[in-house]
């Protein structure tokens, strides 16, 4: 697993994935000394259908039977495991591949599930309670639609305040953009680095390490609501750039999507204005 970890970050995977791609490896592993009482040597294509029919057929979580997005992720990280065995010279043939996904059911209603008069609530209560660090990160989630884990990566050189720009140096897949910062988000910022005391480089740090962890947030978040999460604002974000007249391609620039279908997901009605609508029939 470790030779594993390495080839994964030297095939630019960011950390998160590379967990879950060695969780999901390491799941696989377990089915197969569960099913066959031995270990796993090498992948057998045989062996990775029946596992994919498990995970869909039998295994659960939370009582429920696994979904095919999330049994297309375990085989996702079979795929990896089979490049990396492959290169390492332990075998020779690919025996999965992205044609052996399931077929995942489009989900065509905006992701975004929050109003802007509950996100500016939730940066209110934080406000009054005088966290200006966390005060700083939501409005920076909620009004650059950055990732969480491209947030607790910003350098302090990475943001200007005087042109209100934002250069986000570790997108997902790699990639390098440049976020725009309104007046809400550059007077949050400021008023955090006035009482900023740290000699850490980035712009995040924590008392026990030079960077915030992302556990710490998501657990900060839950002081002041149990609906908005650091992903939720993300939603809240894109939506909001079309709503207010941004074109896809604009939208898909400034979120950092890599695939414009993501983008698009956005354009459509929320659940709830269809639920609303439903009730009218």
């Amino acid at each position: 697993m470790e030779e594993y970890s390495t080839f994964l970050t030297q095939s630019g995977k960011s950390m998160n994935t590379i967990k879950t791609y060695v969780l999901n490896v390491q799941q696989y592993f377990k089915w197969f000394r569960d099913t066959y009482a031995m270990e796993c040597t090498k992948l057998y294509r045989e062996n990775v259908l029946d596992y994919k029919s498990y995970l869909l057929n039998i295994k659960k979580y939370n009582g429920k039977h696994l979904s095919a997005k999330t049994c297309n992720g375990h085989m996702s990280a079979l795929i990896s495991y089979n490049s990396f065995l492959v290169k390492i010279g332990i075998q020779n043939d690919v025996v999965i591949s992205k044609e052996d996904f399931c077929k995942v059911q489009i989900e065509y209603a905006n992701p975004c599930t929050i109003q802007k008069m509950e996100v500016e609530q939730f940066r209110q209560k934080i406000l009054e309670s005088g966290d200006k660090r966390l005060y700083a990160i939501t409005s920076l989630l909620a009004y650059t639609g950055i990732r969480i884990s491209e947030l607790l990566s910003i350098m302090l050189s990475d943001i200007n305040l005087q042109t209100k720009e934002l250069v986000v140096r570790k997108g997902k897949g790699g990639k390098q953009r440049v976020v725009y910062l309104n007046s809400k988000v550059v007077n949050a910022v400021r008023a955090y680095i006035s009482e900023r005391r740290s000699d850490s480089e980035y712009l995040f740090p924590s008392r026990e390490r030079e960077r915030l962890d992302r556990t710490v947030v998501n657990k900060q978040f839950r002081r002041f609501s149990s609906v908005i999460t650091p992903h939720s604002l993300r939603h809240f974000f894109v939506t909001r750039l079309l709503e207010s007249g941004f074109s896809i391609h604009e939208t898909m620039s400034i979120a950092g999507h890599s695939n414009v279908k993501t983008t698009m997901l956005y354009a459509h009605p929320s659940r709830e204005e269809m639920k609303r609508k439903a009730e009218l029939l």
